[in-house]
């Protein structure tokens, strides 16, 4: 395990871009910040992917984060929406990658799950988790920051566990596929 990393979450939009780095000391995190960019007052949305890529460049170079966790977006029903989000979320990864920061994407679900154990809780019940696990004295009005915070704390409780991309139906099902990993 790492010693000593910093991570930095994201819960990226176009109107509430939300953010949470940690600190994390063997296995105690420490919150380093929690806000939120708010992008409601323009309505070019170029100019909003200017502010979100400023942003996550400037919160890069202060706290230099060892990852970047970033909530990858769901699935909607409204296309535009779903371009937009995908846009920003794009916009924040790129900051990430122009710094050579390890970029990790996790489901909300994944994120909720990591938290609160349970994969459909509501933003509510994450922030509340995140509250207590982290001492934070007043919750923000917008949980958009409470997302980003979560994305960051998803990332160092998955970051030593491996990642599989396939989901099966029993132990059967794995062997088959995975035969020349099983002796």
């Amino acid at each position: 395990m790492i010693e000593e990393q910093v991570i930095l979450g994201v819960d990226p939009g176009t109107t509430i871009m939300g953010f949470g780095i940690i600190r994390v000391r063997g296995k105690r995190i420490e919150l380093l910040q929690l806000n939120e960019l708010n992008l409601k007052k323009y309505s070019d949305q170029y100019v909003k992917l200017k502010y979100i890529f400023e942003r996550t460049i400037e919160l890069i170079d202060t706290f230099h984060p060892d990852h970047l966790a970033v909530e990858a977006p769901f699935f909607g029903k409204n296309v535009q929406s779903m371009l937009k989000l995908g846009r920003a979320q794009g916009t924040a990864i790129a900051a990430g990658l122009s710094r050579q920061i390890p970029i990790t994407e996790y489901s909300p679900k994944k994120i909720k799950m990591a938290i609160t154990g349970n994969g459909n809780a509501s933003k509510e019940q994450v922030a509340g988790m995140l509250q207590s696990m982290l001492n934070i004295k007043t919750l923000p009005q917008n949980l958009d920051s409470t997302d980003g915070l979560a994305a960051a704390v998803c990332h160092f409780y998955n970051q030593n566990k491996p990642q599989s991309t396939k989901n099966y139906s029993g132990w059967g099902a794995f062997v088959k596929d995975n035969e020349n990993r099983v002796g």
